[in-house]
């Protein structure tokens, strides 16, 4: 009964590897690049649209802010009506009963001569807001280029760990079918080799479907990153591998000062800074008294205007007539207004504050992670090399036991071992070979030379 259950299992997990190689040949009609995913990830990611969205608005505002030293409130007004009934006769101050067009018109218009240099400050204020967005911006482009590293080593590496795993799976096959044939001319002396063997078999198979589960499990977290629909039927082209890393060449104190210089992250704080220290000017400049020019052109319209003969004035005459500017200059001084600008000065001192916190903690921040990516690059190195020492060793292992246990020497425990030994080291190689690569990637980041 056992070895119907073993049998119906082993149909199964066949038949999945099967289907799953065929739909991967069948549909396999393009091929994701890691340059590739990249751009599609920076076109399609929300956190890089918002930014994005940030930042035009903060280029708007700087236009705005501008704009701002254009002269102020220029406009023309008029306003044309009729009247009937009785009204007053302007010519000869006497009143009429009759209907009567006139008109109204006019054009005003200010400047700004000094506002304690509110605007200048302002646009340096806005201009360096929409510098940080920029920075902002970057540093989302770059944090979701990791990302979709990460995840396409992710996927690359359970590639790798499948083709091992179905290599192991075609040992134990090859082990299999000889001890089957022995068994069946009766020439197996120790039947618990050939059950011991199967039970193998049936393990690593195993494997290979958990492995199978876990790269298509990468496979739609690197899609999501993409934000686009999930295409199962899809390649991955291989990325040039390092097999033999020698080391990283930079000490965490090094490349802590070349990442302050370097990342976006800290040239955002660092421009926030100067944002809010101008804002501070601005609130200031408003404490100053404020000088303005100002213009302004006037003139009217009425039907019944005549002559001292009677006869009516044409338009123009009377536009010209009655035409009268004038320009000047006014100055205010505040002197109370409910304390609103004492208020603005203390909040910009509050941002102001509160940015310089920000920029120290980023910082702070930066050098700790520094440390600890260093450290974990340091950790990722010495298990990959560690694995490629051990492979050597299990693998000269596993051919002197393979070739015992075919003689009959050793039993199928002993031979057993050697080759889980192998096999294991195998998989935790092609994993942590990966994992280097990628702890490698984020120093090169803080260093300004992400490249894949």
């Amino acid at each position: 009964m056992q070895k119907h259950k073993a049998l119906l299992f082993i149909i199964i997990v066949f038949f999945l590897f099967e289907n799953s190689q065929a739909q991967n040949n069948a549909g396999a009609d393009s091929m994701m690049t890691i340059q590739g995913c990249v751009d599609i990830a920076l076109k399609n990611n929300l956190l890089v649209e918002t930014s994005d969205i940030n930042m035009q608005i903060a280029k708007v505002n700087r236009a705005q802010a501008i704009d701002n030293l254009l002269p102020q409130s220029v406009g023309i007004s008029g306003s044309q009506g009729q009247y009937s009934g009785k009204s007053l006769n302007v010519t000869n101050y006497t009143y009429v009963n009759q209907t009567i067009g006139s008109g109204s018109y006019s054009l005003s218009g200010s400047l700004q001569l000094f506002a304690g240099l509110y605007y200048q400050n302002t646009i340096k204020q806005n201009k360096y807001a929409y510098d940080a967005s920029k920075m902002d911006l970057q540093n989302q482009k770059d944090n979701i280029t990791l990302a979709v590293i990460l995840a396409y080593y992710q996927v690359l590496s359970f590639q790798e760990q499948l083709v091992i795993a179905r290599e192991q799976v075609d040992v134990d096959a090859k082990q299999v079918d000889r001890l089957n044939l022995q068994n069946q001319a009766g020439a197996l002396l120790i039947l618990q080799n050939l059950s011991d063997l199967q039970g193998q078999f049936a393990s690593d198979q195993g494997n290979v479907v958990n492995t199978i589960s876990s790269l298509e499990t990468a496979k739609i977290n690197l899609f999501q990153l993409l934000n686009i629909p999930y295409k199962r039927n899809v390649q991955y082209e291989a990325v040039p591998l390092n097999v033999d890393p020698v080391g990283y060449g930079s000490n965490p104190d090094s490349i802590f000062q070349t990442a302050v210089h370097n990342l976006p992250v800290i040239k955002s704080v660092d421009l926030k800074i100067k944002q809010f220290q101008k804002a501070l000017a601005a609130q200031r400049g408003l404490y100053y008294p404020q000088l303005s020019l100002n213009g302004s052109a006037n003139s009217n319209y009425s039907s019944a205007n005549t002559t001292t003969s009677g006869e009516k004035i044409p338009f123009n005459q009377q536009f010209n007539n009655d035409l009268n500017t004038y320009y000047g200059v006014s100055l205010f001084i505040p002197i109370f207004n409910q304390l609103f600008r004492r208020n603005s000065v203390k909040l910009a001192k509050i941002n102001l504050h509160n940015a310089v916190l920000l920029d120290n903690g980023a910082r702070l921040t930066l050098q700790q992670t520094v440390e600890q990516d260093y450290q974990n690059m340091l950790a990722a190195y010495g298990t990959y090399k560690s694995l490629l020492d051990q492979i050597v060793a299990y693998k000269e292992s596993f051919r002197s036991a393979e070739i015992r246990f075919n003689e009959g020497v050793i039993t199928s425990d002993l031979y057993l071992l050697a080759k889980n030994n192998i096999d294991r080291a195998n998989t935790n190689m092609a994993a942590a070979k990966y994992n280097y690569l990628f702890r490698t990637k984020i120093l090169d980041y803080y260093e300004g030379r992400l490249m894949w």
